[in-house]
């Protein structure tokens, strides 16, 4: 925690709502210092405009809007999704991927402005407040935290709307009623939670989806299409190229009109609670489908379970905070080894919320049909070779059965 007359120039982390354009006016009023601004753009789908007019309305004169759409998905993004990364099981990462870029980009900001602290607005009950702070430390180690969300008393939504009226901070109409829950969104995802989700038995109401239709109301016929990779990376949709945030948004209007994307999780927080949310990641689940699509005939065995293996702790290091890790960068060497010849073009069926590989091809390939036919593959497999193999084998199997009796049955 920073201290009253420790800080000088502070960077906030700013999306020109009304808990962050509260936090502005408590920085300047609690610490006295100078305050900049930064929002990022990450395909939020929100205009960011008005964050800087609300900013320059409270007197900012340090202004950052920053467009990190192709950073967000070329450097964070397709490098997890060259790991097939699932945080227990099922959850794409959408909200823990983004946290890392902006933690990086405020304290560049930082030290470009002369600034000797930065602010983010994560409450103290959930896991971004890691996420930020790991990151502002492995990338400048001196640097003043401030999270207001651990300091002030302003603890209900009726104290924080009074804070704003009696400075004048604008508030929107519909922010003075209690909102039916809370919303994080970028170009892989958003993420809703709170209030009207917090009990994990009722079913989240459609109001609370809103990047996919219903699969119920989604076209009765399929929609097929293709993705081609380069090494672990997509390229291109039914042949053609695009840029990475551009690709990611054309897979998330598939997804969208095909209901694909939606989950309802309980997880665990890395504070030590469980959470119900309710995610939609309409392109990544596409992109994660296809992806284990291209693998399944360009990587080895041993390297594919490998993968596997290692995935869980990589995925949890993402959403523990930690990308900026030794082991984080150690896992992604492996992971980016492992996809050189991951190449090639992969044909997925999308209907109903379902997304279904139906086709994959790859001059990489290791699948050979003159070795797996059922038809005379010409002297490529010996048959009789597997007497042997089966024999070694069950070498330890049958001198466990003699020695020791072999298992219960």
């Amino acid at each position: 925690m920073a201290f009253k007359g420790d800080v000088k120039k502070v960077v906030l982390a700013y999306s020109g709502g009304l808990d962050t354009s509260i936090i502005l006016k408590w920085l300047q009023q609690t610490y006295g210092c100078e305050v900049v601004t930064f929002t990022a753009d990450l395909g939020q789908g929100e205009e960011l405009e008005p964050a800087r007019r609300k900013a320059e309305m409270l007197g900012i004169k340090e202004i950052f809007i920053d467009d990190l759409r192709e950073e967000f998905v070329s450097d964070f993004v397709f490098p997890m999704f060259r790991a097939n990364a699932l945080y227990e099981g099922l959850y794409l990462l959408g909200t823990s991927i983004a946290r890392p870029l902006i933690a990086k980009r405020q304290i560049e900001i930082a030290r470009d402005t002369g600034a000797d602290a930065v602010c983010h607005g994560a409450t103290g009950k959930g896991n971004d407040q890691v996420r930020f702070g790991l990151t502002y430390y492995a990338l400048e180690p001196g640097i003043k935290v401030i999270a207001p969300w651990r300091e002030w008393d302003l603890t209900s939504r009726t104290k924080l709307i009074e804070f704003a009226e009696q400075h004048q901070i604008p508030i929107a109409k519909d922010k003075r009623g209690e909102a039916p829950f809370s919303v994080d969104a970028n170009l892989l995802h958003s993420s809703s939670e709170g209030k009207i989700l917090e009990d994990p038995w009722e079913e989240a109401d459609e109001i609370v989806y809103q990047r996919t239709i219903a699969p119920e109301a989604a076209p009765d016929k399929a929609t097929y299409i293709t993705i081609d990779f380069e090494k672990g990376d997509p390229v291109a949709i039914d042949g053609v190229a695009m840029s990475p945030a551009t690709l990611l948004t054309k897979l998330n209007e598939l997804g969208k009109a095909n209901g694909i994307g939606r989950l309802d999780l309980v997880e665990n927080r890395f504070v030590g609670m469980k959470s119900r949310g309710i995610y939609e990641t309409p392109g990544g689940t596409i992109l994660w489908a296809a992806h284990r699509g291209i693998e399944s005939i360009t990587l080895d065995r041993g390297a594919a379970h490998l993968k596997d293996e290692l995935m869980p702790k990589y995925a949890e290091l993402i959403y523990y905070g930690f990308w900026y890790s030794p082991e984080r960068e150690m896992l992604q060497a492996l992971i980016d080894k492992s996809q050189e010849n991951v190449t090639g073009t992969v044909r997925l069926k999308l209907y109903k919320g379902n997304t279904t590989v139906v086709g994959r091809k790859s001059p990489k390939s290791l699948y050979s049909m003159k070795t797996v036919t059922f038809e005379d593959d010409q002297g490529a497999y010996d048959q009789r070779d597997a007497e042997g193999f089966i024999k070694l084998n069950a070498l330890r199997l049958r001198l466990r059965a003699t020695g020791q009796g072999g298992p219960k049955t």
